[in-house]
């Protein structure tokens, strides 16, 4: 998530999480500071251009332009070689695998990852990159639960895309990708056709307008994050003691599921609670 005041940002997503942050850090070959929540399935990363560098200026202007929001889609892979050479197999055009390193400011530790990165035109103007952690997985601890346990975010449940081209994404995801499809489907009754990819424990739904034309060549957006409570109604509880603008619980689309949404700004991102059907 690009944010411009990296502290006030970091304040409202652990007010929404009711968690505190894994690490406040930084990139030192990016120019950037960021704030990370480890969850139970991902992890959540807040991010912001140092003020004089110049090295983030790719960042800045994405701020200026399209102000803050939702920024990209990062994959875990277990070797950043083999990935790329996988996604040049699939016909893409994926960078090398890059260096890089983050540093924790508070504990001073460092963590190493290669990263590989696609091309926008082949990403359809989406953010998305594998990220290989070279380090330790415990050098990012999970993120310390500061609110009760029923009403802490664990987890992310679903990240949305808005496309204009719902078969161009199913091909970037499904094919170009290796995602798995677990679901195409048009509901006439929201005017959408959705698909959900699922991996990681998480879905990426691509969520496309029926009855409008296709728009070839058009980008797609990242529209929003739909977090994961035990109980939607501590949560919601909870998160009306905070000062959060939220909804009524309601039951959700999935069956077996309650949802609720948060109408306060959350630096740019659609943003939803979803209490999981009893297994």
């Amino acid at each position: 998530v690009a944010v411009r005041d990296l502290t006030a940002a970091a304040r409202t997503y652990s007010a929404l999480l009711g968690r505190s942050p894994s690490c406040r850090g930084e990139h030192p070959g990016l120019g950037t500071n960021n704030v990370l929540y480890r969850l139970d399935n991902t992890y959540l990363e807040l991010l912001s251009p140092q003020p004089e560098s110049r090295i983030a200026e790719g960042l800045r202007a994405q701020l200026e332009e399209k102000g803050e929001g939702l920024l990209g889609l990062a994959f875990g892979t277990g070797d950043a070689d083999l990935c790329r050479a996988s996604l040049l197999e699939r016909g893409l055009h994926p960078a090398a695998p890059r260096e890089g390193l983050a540093r924790d400011l508070d504990s001073g530790v460092v963590r190493e990852y290669q990263s590989v990165l696609l091309p926008p035109d082949e990403s359809r103007g989406v953010l998305v990159f594998a990220i290989q952690h070279l380090s330790p997985p415990e050098l990012l601890p999970p993120a310390p639960r500061a609110a009760s346990a029923a009403s802490a975010v664990t987890g992310v449940d679903h990240v949305v895309v808005r496309t204009a081209d719902a078969e161009a994404a199913k091909q970037l995801y499904g094919q170009d990708l290796g995602i798995r499809l677990a679901l195409d489907r048009s509901f006439e009754q929201w005017g959408a056709r959705l698909l959900f990819f699922r991996i990681g424990g998480l879905t990426i739904e691509i969520a496309a307008s029926l009855g409008e034309e296709v728009e070839p060549g058009a980008a797609d957006s990242l529209w929003g994050i739909a977090y994961r409570v035990p109980d939607a109604d501590a949560a919601r509880e909870r998160l009306t003691a905070e000062g959060f603008d939220v909804s009524e619980v309601r039951r959700g689309r999935k069956p077996g599921t309650r949802v609720f949404t948060i109408r306060s700004e959350t630096h740019g991102v659609a943003t939803l609670c979803l209490e999981a059907a009893p297994k």
